[in-house]
């Protein structure tokens, strides 16, 4: 990998696992001082491998500056106590280590306790997403703002905030124990299945799958299944559902960046590793009796890398759906519930029952009745994809829907 990639994805990877260390070191209450040290390691690394070239070991080299970066750190805060104290929030532990343990075993525990501590119930799902996106994964607050859909001034303020209840609450670097883990992993788990989405289907970017939020959180779900504590079920199931997804990403964008539909999608792009990968998850997922929403949309996940319509397929999809939304309702679970009763039953009961939704402001609604409406009743088809154009966010969804439009009605024009 050259140079110039090589240190943004170390700074993906190892700003989150230094922090989250440094946190241990410092407490979690002084937060600011670990990212400080773990961003002053980047910038040592950047200032020097662009004159002295990249050093034989960059992780270690990265580790080594953060130690010393470190024990400087804390000799300063020594000398010069009086000076340093007024300018924190809190007080630097009295006995603390000079040098911050960065093994693998302590790195992948701090940074599993990090998990747990950034969706701690007292802070909002939003800021527990923005937190995330900071400091598990290392995004700059532009990027934060962009895959949150706001401004830079809100992410630092919820970022604040975020981080005052940590103090507040007094949340410590530790993963639960057995009482209480299942209630926090929800938490956990919601938040990384959201990141994942983000990436999945980004209503926030043109190029409308970013690659980069997908590999983060399958990234911090295997962190997960790697601990026995949280090698659970509803984890296995969640790291099948993102591995099944992300088997098709190459297949689901053209050369041009548009969104390319399940339906139109080349099958032969779609990763065969990782759909097996998900099939071994999702039977480590199998264990026990407890159903969760990760279970069904991972198994409907696992069902659409199926090319053909062997074994019942839509008719497994459609099953699935109907327990996946007397579990946890969603109008998107509800929309593609009605895809796949069109599969089983045909279009014309599909808009019977799409109609009855009635989610006048949802783009996909119009969308997936456009696609019902075609070869039926062209006219309405047109009418429904122009009233999703409308309500599209992004070029890529645009361009998406004007090609539709296009085939049903050549004269059409934008």
């Amino acid at each position: 990998m050259h140079q110039s990639e090589l240190l943004p994805h170390l700074f993906r990877t190892e700003y989150s696992r230094i922090t989250a260390v440094l946190c241990k070191t410092f407490g979690l209450e002084n937060i600011e001082i670990a990212e400080d040290i773990a961003s002053e390691t980047f910038l040592a690394a950047l200032e020097a491998w662009t004159y002295k070239g990249l050093p034989e070991n960059p992780i270690a080299w990265l580790h080594a500056v953060a130690k010393n970066k470190t024990r400087n750190f804390l000799i300063r805060n020594q000398t010069f106590k009086s000076k340093v104290l007024p300018n924190l929030r809190a007080t630097i532990p009295a006995h603390i280590n000079y040098e911050p343990d960065l093994s693998d075993s302590n790195i992948n525990d701090s940074v599993l306790q990090m998990i747990f501590a950034i969706c701690h119930p007292s802070i909002p799902a939003g800021s527990q997403i923005g937190l995330a996106l900071r400091v598990l994964c290392g995004f700059g607050i532009d990027e934060i703002a962009s895959a949150l859909i706001t401004n830079k001034e809100t992410v630092n303020k919820r970022l604040y905030r975020a981080k005052e209840l940590l103090r507040r609450e007094q949340v410590k670097l530790e993963i639960p124990d057995k009482v209480v883990i299942g209630k926090r992993l929800e938490n956990v788990l919601l938040t990384l299945y959201l990141l994942f989405n983000e990436g999945y289907y980004s209503e926030t970017h043109d190029s409308i799958i970013r690659e980069d939020l997908c590999a983060e959180a399958m990234r911090l779900v295997y962190l997960l299944t790697s601990n026995p504590i949280t090698d659970l079920p509803q984890v296995n199931a969640l790291l099948a559902l993102m591995c099944f997804h992300a088997s098709r990403l190459e297949a689901r964008k053209s050369k041009g960046g548009e969104l390319i539909l399940y339906g139109e999608q080349d099958s032969s792009l779609w990763n065969q590793e990782l759909i097996g990968r998900g099939a071994y998850y999702l039977n480590k997922a199998s264990v026990g009796t407890d159903i969760s929403k990760y279970h069904l949309e991972a198994s409907i996940a696992w069902w659409h890398t199926i090319p053909s319509d062997t074994g019942n397929k839509w008719q497994n999809i459609l099953n699935l759906y109907h327990l996946l939304i007397q579990i946890n309702y969603s109008p998107i679970a509800d929309l593609n519930r009605i895809y796949a009763y069109s599969k089983v039953q045909g279009n014309r009961p599909a808009i019977i029952e799409a109609e009855k939704l009635k989610l006048t402001n949802n783009q996909y609604y119009y969308v997936l009745l456009g696609e019902l409406y075609t070869g039926y009743n062209n006219e309405n088809a047109s009418a429904n994809y122009l009233k999703a154009l409308n309500l599209a966010k992004t070029i890529a969804d645009k361009n998406c829907i004007r090609e539709k439009i296009s085939k049903l009605d050549g004269l059409i024009k934008f």
